[in-house]
């Protein structure tokens, strides 16, 4: 199987970072220079086979709820301290919690295959240099650290009133002192920020930490939150440190001061994902695999108890409670139900009323229309609101359509203002975005394996593929492409029900005369397109009959609610952006722009400069 790469500003090295997963996988890189396709796909493996392996091999494990446990084989001594070793059950991935080792099922083997020939396995930090990781990583940490000096206790406060004032702006009154201190939780003042440290498990060091501050935009409250490491990157459980051997039971929340308040008013071990409801890495698992309960508790609207269900099925559904109150009323809010709402499509809204989870968008229109460069817009602004997305570009090069998604991201043209584009590349860097690695034609069982297991580590909600022509073999005949179609749709719509993901399926249309309009049956094949979908969006062209300029997105299907209707759209050119016509959506881009204009940005030193320096 083929995976997938993610990519950010600065620190790659040539290539990218791979990692042999379900398959080509890269961490996230964005580079300046052209990132050249990752190879050397890995096989995928299954719990099976790892037990029957492991056997093989002499190796004991016990069966855990994510992982199976075995003794450290990267821990000095014969055999290691006991059953610190935790091998994913879905990937092959391990982590050793007694010396911090991780990577493959590659690696293991490789490990394995050592101690049989009376070698040490390579422990963490052996490596003859750094790579560009660990020099970045130690680098956030130091960062990490000056931040933490320089934050005060909250209840060492030299003023009173600044002590009442900042507990009143972040709703934390009734913490008290005592509980701040056990979680050592700090404030910075010159960034007006609540400070919660990562403390790693088996040493107590600082690891990392979180700012959290709060903004006031009118009537209304937001909070914002840095992270160093960067976001990405910074896999941690808030309050790890604090949970006792014996633990059988724990809450896991979705912000750290509802882990505060949870500890404090019940007394039960509370922890606090890195990202809330956003996404549960498989890096965490092993810290949790001695609770006997998990009691998810990550908010109370809609999304967070999606992913609540999400997350209970990495950690085991029979062992997880979803705690929240008045279900069936938030189920009853249209609003929520109706999904995600775009910022930048109103008329969208209008229509389709949001985006939902397990839904199947098929989406069409002429050729050179701007297919891709809507549906890179249309994805993005749902992936700027923290919906996880995995993009298989087929057809154009990721490099091509990062390019696109960075402008269309930072509304303007970057060539012409070369000194803001580490400032953009380092936010496009924090969105929680994946391309997969393909190009050209593929298989679908390959590229349905790639899906999987980006669901699994990254907790992806919405898939883009582009397109649908280039997963179908070209040698074949006429009638077993169209066979070959209703397979491949059919694969889609099962897993987008079976993974709670939406799919949106790009499919050229069928050659027709250009001064008629495109209809639902103009998609090219069978009709088991339209009618496996949830959605069918046609982007209309009709400046080849009416002059430059004349798009319309049309909405052909609805299944949520049926309504249908058709918009006007206008293009600009220098940010590769679409928007409607009315003065009120050009409004509300302008107000976004120049929020994002990254020059507005404060250190956490509460001057301007670059986010990711103390």
């Amino acid at each position: 199987a083929a995976g997938f790469l993610l990519l950010r500003s600065r620190g790659a090295p040539p290539g990218g970072v791979v990692e042999e997963a379900a398959g080509r996988l890269s961490q996230r890189r964005y580079k300046k220079a052209v990132l050249p396709e990752p190879g050397g796909a890995a096989p995928a493996v299954s719990v099976t086979e790892i037990r029957r392996y492991l056997r093989e091999q002499g190796v004991p494990f016990q069966d855990g709820y994510s992982c199976l446990h075995a003794p450290s084989l990267f821990a000095p001594g014969p055999a290691g301290p006991p059953f610190t070793l935790f091998i994913d059950k879905t990937t092959g991935g391990f982590l050793c919690t007694a010396t911090l080792a991780e990577g493959t099922w590659q690696d293991l083997q490789a490990a394995v295959e050592l101690r049989h020939r009376g070698l040490p396995p390579p422990g963490p930090g052996e490596a003859e240099e750094e790579d560009e990781e660990e020099v970045e990583a130690r680098r956030a940490r130091e960062d990490a650290r000056r931040i933490w000096e320089r934050a005060l206790p909250l209840w060492e406060l030299l003023d009173e009133e600044e002590s009442r004032a900042t507990k009143a702006a972040f709703g934390i009154a009734q913490l008290a002192d005592a509980t701040l201190k056990r979680f050592g939780v700090r404030y910075l003042r010159a960034a007006r920020a609540l400070v919660f440290p990562w403390f790693g498990p088996r040493d107590g060091a600082l690891r990392g930490l979180k700012l959290v501050g709060t903004q006031r935009q009118g009537n209304a409250t937001t909070t914002t939150e840095e992270t160093f490491p960067r976001f990405d990157a910074y896999h941690n459980l808030f309050g790890l440190p604090l949970i006792g051997r014996r633990d059988t039971e724990v809450v896991l929340t979705g912000r750290e001061l509802d882990a505060l308040a949870l500890h404090q008013a019940t007394g039960v071990p509370s922890l606090a994902l890195p990202r809330g409801a956003t996404c549960l890495p498989p890096a965490l698992l092993p810290y949790l695999e001695q609770f006997k309960r998990v009691t998810l508790w990550l908010g109370e609207d809609l999304r967070s108890w999606e992913a609540a269900k999400l997350f209970a099925r990495k950690l085991s559904v029979k062992r997880c409670s979803l705690l929240r109150e008045e279900v069936f009323g938030e189920l009853a809010n249209s609003e929520q139900v109706a999904g995600v709402k775009w910022a930048r499509f109103p008329e969208l809204n209008k229509l389709l009323k949001g985006h939902r989870k397990g839904e199947l968008t098929v989406f069409t229109g002429p050729t050179g229309s701007g297919k891709t460069t809507f549906i890179s817009e249309y994805a993005l602004d749902l992936c700027t609101q923290g919906v996880c997305t995995l993009w298989g570009s087929f057809e154009i090069n990721n490099i091509r359509l990062a390019k696109i998604m960075l402008t269309q991201f930072a509304a303007r043209r970057l060539e012409d203002q070369l000194e803001l584009y580490d400032e953009w590349a380092d936010r496009f860097e924090e969105l929680p975005l994946y391309f997969m690695t393909f190009h050209g034609q593929q298989n679908i069982k390959t590229v349905i394996d790639t899906m999987k297991h980006a669901v699994y580590m990254y907790d992806i909600t919405h898939v883009v593929v582009d397109n649908l022509q280039f997963m179908m073999g070209h040698e074949q005949l006429s009638a077993d492409r169209l066979a070959a179609q209703d397979f491949i749709i059919g694969a889609f719509r099962k897993f987008a029900t079976e993974n709670t993901c939406h799919i949106t399926l790009i499919i050229h249309p069928r050659k027709e005369d250009d001064e008629k309009e495109l209809q639902t049956a103009s998609i090219f094949g069978s009709a088991k397109a339209s009618q496996e979908a949830d959605n069918v969006l046609i982007l209309q062209d009709r400046k080849l009959t009416t002059g430059p300029g004349k798009r319309y997105l049309q909405v052909s299907k609805n299944r949520f609610d049926g309504d249908v209707g058709v918009f006007p759209l206008e293009f600009s050119k220098a940010s590769l952006t679409f928007s409607s016509t009315s003065s009120k959506n050009k409004a509300k881009l302008k107000k976004m722009k120049e929020e994002k204009a990254p020059s507005s940005k404060k250190d956490p030193d509460g001057g301007a400069g670059r986010s990711s320096k103390p």
